[in-house]
């Protein structure tokens, strides 16, 4: 019971903020403004499950194939929150303000979709209400971008979610590791930032992570039009080798 009321308390306090954030904004207000922001707030805002995708182990850390892992761990460190481990989903998941819950799967990339599903299943929530967070060798390091639906794209975790959830309905939000020749995919998102890639990397993670914070107070189509990066796309060469990572 406390916990119930806490939860109502922090979703409480994030729909405050948003409130104060909107009459702080340099715009005419009038009432039935406030009330067309404030349903279509509620009729959007509504992810549940917010998932990075990785390699469990320590051999894998901060590599670049683990950019969904390393946003998880910024998301958790800002709300204070840690993760724990369950045999049951096959993942470490933390909850967060508002009862969304944070999920790293621990199956491996290509079989991540098993244990997203299977937490989604539960708490009986649909792909919709999924966020999956990945790397994409498509954008350079700098670059994030929303994507309400499609297809895997050569990813395998991806694609395995796609099996999962039977649909290619759910968002993601795509985190660029810099361009790789295609006979060096593996090398590269197995590999490890480099010093240059330090600063960038740490800024582009805060970027990311303030976008997914935004998506869950403001809505997934309000995030994307915010934070969408408008930078030209690299052919993606994920395909090649990738059952190897």
């Amino acid at each position: 019971m406390l916990q119930e009321e806490k939860e109502k308390a922090q979703k409480a306090l994030l729909n405050f903020k948003e409130f104060y954030s909107f009459f702080k904004r340099p715009q005419r207000f009038t009432l039935g403004s406030f009330f067309i922001h404030a349903i279509k707030g509620l009729m959007e805002s509504d992810l549940k499950l917010i998932c990075g995708l990785g390699n469990p182990g320590m051999q894998y850390e901060n590599t670049r194939h683990n950019a969904g892992f390393m946003i998880l761990d910024e998301l958790a460190r800002r709300d204070g929150i840690g993760f724990e481990k369950s045999m049951r989903w096959q993942a470490v998941t933390a909850k967060a303000p508002g009862g969304v819950i944070y999920c790293k799967p621990q199956t491996f990339m290509n079989h991540s979709g098993r244990a997203v599903s299977a937490i989604a299943r539960y708490f009986k929530m649909s792909p919709e209400q999924v966020l999956v967070i990945y790397d994409d060798t498509a954008f350079d390091l700098g670059t994030i971008k929303f994507k309400a639906k499609g297809s895997a794209g050569g990813h395998n975790g991806i694609k395995s979610l796609i099996q999962h959830f039977g649909s290619e309905e759910f968002p993601r939000l795509k985190f660029g590791i810099g361009v790789a020749r295609s006979n060096h995919l593996v090398g590269h998102v197995l590999g490890k930032f480099s010093q240059e890639e330090g600063q960038l990397l740490q800024n582009t993670l805060a970027t990311a992570c303030d976008a997914v914070q935004f998506a869950r107070s403001r809505g997934f189509s309000a995030a994307a039009n915010e934070f969408n990066t408008r930078k030209k796309d690299h052919p993606s060469n994920i395909q090649e080798d990738e059952q190897k990572i």
